[in-house]
């Protein structure tokens, strides 16, 4: 096709910009590990997180500045008159009322620099805590993340697993229609088995028609949780499967927890910044030691210009700030309170979310179990009941009773299995290892 562009004239540019633009639109077969990892690059959340990241670097950079002596230069040139009786207030016989006009012209350079100064160094060293935080932050918003596309994920693996269970029902109940159809056309069958198998292949295209809505719903989620070009469609490479996993012990489990969470990192870390937020309060009333120069060529014309220069230290201290030093250090001590209220219900809450996490993945674990013997069984009923059908023994009210009961198993197997493997992740974001578990 492309070779047919080129001799009809169409520049080889545009032919290979088509071709993109259609391999672009075509459907993106994600694993689950691709989906993690696609999310991990372009999730808005994620993104916003690692911009906050580099803005917590930038704002440590700034403080460091603060530390560090600061130094400017000038050039300037002035045309100056002045009134000699009104700058010395007082008139003289024979002092003429004023100077100039004239020229200065000067260059030089001017430097600030702190000596000592406590707040400074505090400030210094809250910027770059606030890194700490801002990682931990990220690091959250990055488990958030892979725990929504997981979820996701499943869901679109159930929805998978949903369409193609409908989709045998139905070829079952097209099977038992055309057995009782020619049941009945060879005289041995009865019209109201015929209409009961078409009744019951009827009921299941619509739920094949409700499962393939489902699914197409489903992997819209995903795409919007992706960032993916809304003109492109996704589907699911990764089949839904059941991997038993040890059990958990819940006091090793806990500790885990409580070592790796992101948010605990985060607030940890925010008490430490209040603490030293407290003290920095407390030691605005220690002095403070500037220096500060000037140096400089000045002059009335380039044969005038000599060195001129100003020297200067100072030691600031506080004497009365108006309870301006006490209310910050109160403001302090109350963000220090607030936070460790916090931390205690964080780690109520992390421990709950292992708990819960635990058990869900044990009753989902033996759901699993149970469903798959339910699932045999169903057939074995399917079986013996189109078997009696066959034979004349009974009608096939049996056969529908027992497609119902087999397509109510198939549904219990796969939600059973679906939340087995939302447990798990469930589990892995309780103890903070969702990334670590699934982008890797």
């Amino acid at each position: 096709m492309l070779k047919t562009w080129i001799k009809r004239g169409i520049p080889l540019s545009l032919a290979l910009a088509w071709t993109a633009l259609a391999q672009d639109t075509a459907p993106l077969k994600l694993t689950l590990k691709d989906a993690v990892g696609l999310a991990l690059k372009q999730n808005p959340q994620v993104i916003l997180a690692n911009l906050q990241v580099s803005q917590s670097e930038q704002d440590r950079r700034l403080a460091r500045a603060g530390l560090l002596p600061q130094a400017n230069g000038s050039v300037s040139e002035a045309v100056n008159r002045i009134n000699i009786h009104a700058a010395i207030g007082i008139s003289f016989p024979g002092l003429p009322t004023h100077a100039g006009p004239f020229d200065v012209f000067q260059a030089g350079v001017s430097v600030n620099a702190p000596v000592f100064d406590l707040t400074l160094w505090h400030s210094y060293r809250s910027s770059k805590m606030g890194i700490e935080t801002s990682r931990a932050q990220e690091t959250s918003a990055r488990e958030e993340s892979v725990m929504l596309v997981v979820s996701q994920y499943l869901g679109c693996q159930r929805a998978v697993a949903d369409v193609s269970a409908a989709q045998s029902r139905v070829q079952l109940a097209q099977a038992i229609y055309d057995q009782s159809a020619d049941l009945q056309k060879n005289g041995v069958g009865t019209g109201i088995d015929t209409l009961r198998g078409n009744v019951q292949l009827q009921n299941e295209k619509q739920r094949l028609i409700m499962a393939q809505t489902q699914l197409e719903t489903s992997l819209n989620g995903l795409a919007r949780l992706l960032n993916v070009d809304p003109h492109r469609s996704l589907e699911i490479a990764d089949q839904a499967s059941f991997s038993d996993t040890p059990a958990v012990p819940l006091d090793q489990t806990l500790e885990k927890a409580y070592s790796t969470r992101p948010e605990l990192h985060a607030l940890r870390s925010e008490e430490e910044r209040a603490a030293l937020a407290e003290r920095t309060a407390a030691d605005q009333r220690m002095p403070k030691v500037n220096f500060s120069g000037f140096w400089a060529q000045q002059g009335l014309t380039p044969d005038t210009i000599i060195p001129v220069y100003q020297y200067q230290g100072s030691i600031i201290f506080p004497i009365f700030t108006g309870g301006r030093i006490q209310a910050d250090r109160a403001k302090a001590g109350l963000a220090i309170r607030q936070l460790q209220q916090q931390e205690t219900e964080l780690r109520n809450r992390i421990a709950l979310e292992v708990k819960n996490a635990i058990a869900q993945v044990e009753s989902a674990r033996n759901e699993v179990t149970v469903a798959n013997a339910g699932i045999q069984l169903a057939n074995e009923e399917v079986t013996q009941a189109r078997d009696r059908f066959q034979a004349g023994v009974a009608n096939n009210l049996e056969v529908i009773t027992a497609q119902d009961e087999l397509a109510r198993a198939s549904d219990n197997q796969i939600g059973a299995l679906y939340r087995y493997n939302q447990a798990r992740a469930s589990l892995a974001y309780a103890i903070g290892q969702m990334e670590a578990m699934y982008a890797k």
